[in-house]
């Protein structure tokens, strides 16, 4: 920033801030003004990028699904047999969401969770959980599952995920920390690869 200026915006930045609002404090928390603020900018700069909040609240969700979506699936190495990615992404989802921290994996979730009745969130929470579902259902398939029994043990894989996060969002206290969270994350994964085959 030469001469102490601040340099201006982008659409990222607004998206970035968007998000972290959405995770602290729901749908309602995606507001200009607040966000402006805590960008120690000006609305005029919001409407520079964007044309009013949906469009900002639909970036934002873009931001989210791609992040904690694609990105995820993407860690995962397409060389390692079905075991071995299914275990790597039960254990880094169900790792993440344990934080318990504003922007952790499933904190987003949680709250647009609470306003599913919405539109641009319905349709947002139906394609994310949707492509999870088809991952999860894959991996299943792969270990020899049948069709019908891979779309179970992926729902319940799935559900297993959602109550874990809204357990560590609630009730952080109720977890364990350090060595025996990575136990517990453990059991929890066996339990959900093991008993599949």
């Amino acid at each position: 920033m030469p001469n102490g200026k601040r340099e201006s915006l982008g659409p990222s930045d607004w998206t970035e801030a968007a998000l972290g609002a959405l995770a602290r404090g729901g749908i309602t928390a995606v507001a200009v003004e607040p966000l402006a603020k805590a960008l120690k900018t000006t609305k005029g700069s919001f409407y520079w990028h964007f044309a009013d909040r949906n469009a900002l609240l639909a970036a934002t969700l873009a931001l989210w699904e791609q992040r904690d979506t694609e990105q995820v699936i993407a860690t995962l190495d397409a060389t390692q047999d079905a075991q071995s990615r299914l275990r790597r992404l039960l254990r880094l989802t169900f790792t993440a969401v344990a934080d318990g921290s504003a922007g952790s994996a499933g904190t987003v979730e949680l709250a647009l969770q609470a306003s599913a009745s919405q539109p641009l969130i319905s349709n947002t929470l139906n394609r994310v959980t949707t492509r999870r579902l088809e991952l999860l259902t894959k991996l299943y398939a792969e270990l020899g599952l049948s069709p019908a029994r891979a779309r179970d043990r992926a729902l319940l894989a799935y559900t297993a995920y959602l109550g874990h996060a809204q357990v560590a969002h609630a009730t952080p206290d109720l977890l364990p920390r350090g060595r025996a969270l990575n136990t517990h994350v453990d059991q929890m994964v066996a339990t959900l690869v093991d008993a599949a085959r």
